[in-house]
């Protein structure tokens, strides 16, 4: 198994990281959201060419996440729309055109006011991020890492359900987006300035 290789200060980063408890919300791979489901949330894998993904960490609160967050009225009910605005809100990312995986099934519909909804999740290409900027909805200033989908899983907290979905990016990232099936694994800080990734 290769080493892992990272900085001290992404060291410093990842031992504050602090993980949610897994909810619990049953995975739909590949099926399409059913009519009647309302779809709340869209959250993206988005992969550098080297096969990494972009995973975010709240410094404050040491939480991971991937991009993504609720739909608004302006996404106009499109699941790739609200991923686009979101990794351009929360990470001043730019992203090719999404790729949808499945939805999360929310019984308990947190995200709806207590009904049941569906959390959508897609790959894209990550393409460029401009200069590190506060999320202006909640004023967070995430760090932006690239890790291995893999890793991304372990931070995230995901567990087994997080290993299927991270599989299920993957492999339409290899189809669609060219990236190799095993990634770097190098974990890197993407810079304070910005910087493109795809050409």
């Amino acid at each position: 198994m290769n080493r892992i290789e990272y900085s001290a200060e992404i060291a410093d980063l990842l031992g504050k990281v602090r993980r949610r408890p897994i909810a619990g919300w049953p995975w739909r791979p590949g099926e399409d959201v059913p009519s009647g489901l309302p779809v709340k949330q869209s959250w993206g894998w988005l992969f550098a060419p080297d096969g990494r993904v972009l995973t975010l960490v709240n410094p404050k609160d040491g939480i991971v996440s991937l991009p993504g967050g609720s739909l608004e009225p302006e996404d106009g009910g499109d699941p790739a729309a609200a991923l686009a605005r979101e990794a351009g809100e929360e990470a001043q990312a730019v992203i090719g055109r999404p790729w949808y995986l499945g939805y999360l099934y929310d019984r308990v519909g947190s995200a709806n006011g207590g009904h049941e909804c569906a959390r959508v999740r897609m790959a894209a290409a990550l393409r460029r991020v401009g200069p590190s900027l506060p999320d202006p909805a909640s004023g967070r200033h995430y760090r932006r890492l690239l890790v291995a989908p893999g890793l991304a899983v372990e931070l995230l907290g995901w567990g087994p359900q997080g290993v299927r979905q991270a599989r299920a990016a993957v492999a339409a990232a290899v189809v669609h987006l060219g990236v190799p099936a095993s990634a770097n694994e190098t974990i890197e800080e993407l810079p304070q300035a910005g910087c493109a990734l795809f050409g």
